[in-house]
């Protein structure tokens, strides 16, 4: 039985870890995606990260100095297909320095800023 309970009405705050139960670094993460501005959306940086049953988006909410939380989000739920992602791994934008980690696509990016702003980014002069 899991000792994690809501306390106050609020439930516990999602986290994932590998499949061998560590953590994954999520400070190196952040680290790396704070130089893809293109990566942070409101107040969260997603990536893609890369297992062996394919990518999977993922979030992590950073604010105040340190990480809220971190999930993987179910990309289908935000107007985001398998091929979408595919298509980020693949097509050359870069890897993040952990190997199977990626920066979203800028196609991800209009679609999550759509999503979680109301409008598409508008590009830098």
């Amino acid at each position: 039985m899991s000792k994690v309970q809501k306390k106050s009405g609020v439930a516990p705050v999602p986290h994932y870890s590998m499949p061998d139960h560590s953590a994954p670094p999520y400070e190196l993460i952040l680290e790396d995606l704070q130089d893809h501005a293109h990566c942070m959306i409101g107040t969260s940086y997603f990536y893609i990260m890369e297992d062996e049953e394919g990518p999977c988006l993922c979030r992590i909410v950073y604010g105040g100095g340190r990480i809220y939380f971190h999930e993987i989000v179910d990309h289908r739920k935000h107007a985001i297909s398998d091929e979408d992602l595919d298509d980020a791994v693949s097509d050359g934008s870069g890897a993040l320095e952990l190997p199977g980690h990626y920066p979203i696509s800028r196609l991800i990016e209009q679609k999550l800023r759509i999503l979680y702003n109301g409008h598409p980014s508008v590009p830098a002069p």
